[in-house]
């Protein structure tokens, strides 16, 4: 029996072969899991991608396009910061062989050409950008915009696919509060979507999902294999499975902030990702770069020419004056 079936969800059954791609790097692709997990689960082939903030250049693997590496457990890599690798090696601790094709961190074209690489070689007819935080939502003139420079070279290619089903989704409803962006602002793109018929749906996980507990095996083990680079992102979002709340923190990374632990950590939030490439008021000219310099620069530039920057708004609670009709 099947209830309240999301229509994220409904859309993805006619799919065979699935990218699920971090858009902003890092550990994105690590907020991507309990999906890969659950689409596996129910017969898809899943691939997985992330945009990369490792040392490419000196690690070892096929290259399907002068930006992209496809890594493995075998791989050979330079550095001690490459959570892909120790992804693919936890993997293999458990008893499977998975790849990640890692993306260069650089500009619109060589991204684009990257991923259609990919989707070629792997036949993949479903694309799925992940985003650990929801700043990828942000069009440019918000009080905050978090750090666009991560997520919108990706979701710029992702809009130039020639796929028939892309899409974009967030988990870490709040973990932005650390690079200063308005969750108020958020929601408020979550509206407009949704009127767009873009939203297609909410989903909150739990721990008690295996799908779920592989996720956070899957992270504290790799977190563990780099201790020196934890996870700011896969930190908040654990801690709000645990049922943790307000200025919690599981990493001395973020000693000295003020973190918003929250039960919306641990929701995915699904869109169409077309809709959501076009309210980003920059986008044409992000679809000019080439480099990931060039990108940060079309961000600044953006930011300064924006006639008007959106004042920060407080979600309303009980401070707020209120008219109560009897």
């Amino acid at each position: 029996m099947t209830l309240l079936h999301l229509p994220f969800f409904a859309e993805l059954e006619a799919a065979r072969t699935i990218l699920i791609a971090g858009a902003g790097g890092g550990f994105d692709v690590f907020s991507g899991l309990p999906l890969y997990f659950g689409l596996r689960a129910a017969g898809k082939q899943v691939h997985l991608a992330n945009l990369s903030f490792s040392h490419l250049e000196g690690a070892s693997g096929r290259r399907p396009a002068p930006a992209v590496l496809e890594v493995t457990a075998d791989a050979r890599v330079p550095a001690s910061y490459f959570p892909e690798y120790h992804l693919c090696r936890w993997f293999r601790d458990q008893g499977e062989e998975v790849s990640v094709y890692c993306f260069d961190r650089t500009g619109f074209g060589p991204l684009l050409e990257a991923y259609r690489a990919v989707v070629a070689h792997l036949g993949a007819d479903a694309v799925v950008l992940v985003d650990g935080g929801t700043d990828s939502l942000m069009r440019g003139d918000e009080a905050g915009l978090g750090t666009p420079e991560e997520d919108i070279a990706s979701i710029a290619a992702g809009d130039e696919l020639d796929v028939a089903r892309k899409y974009l989704v967030c988990l870490g409803f709040g973990v932005d509060a650390f690079h200063g962006v308005c969750h108020a602002h958020g929601l408020e793109a979550v509206a407009e979507l949704t009127r767009q018929g873009a939203f297609l749906g909410a989903l909150a996980l739990v721990r008690e999902m295996p799908e779920v507990r592989r996720y956070m095996a899957a992270s504290e083990a790799v977190c563990a294999a780099m201790p020196d680079f934890p996870s700011i992102v896969c930190a908040s979002i654990q801690s709000a499975l645990e049922g943790q709340y307000g200025d919690h923190h599981r990493t001395a990374r973020t000693r000295g902030s003020t973190l918003w632990i929250n039960p919306l950590m641990a929701v995915y939030w699904c869109f169409r990702l077309g809709p959501v490439a076009r309210r980003i008021l920059y986008l044409d000219d992000v679809k000019r770069t080439r480099t990931f310099w060039d990108v940060i620069e079309t961000v600044d530039a953006f930011r300064r020419r924006c006639p008007a920057t959106r004042d920060r708004e407080v979600i309303p609670d009980a401070s707020f004056d209120r008219r109560v009709s009897r």
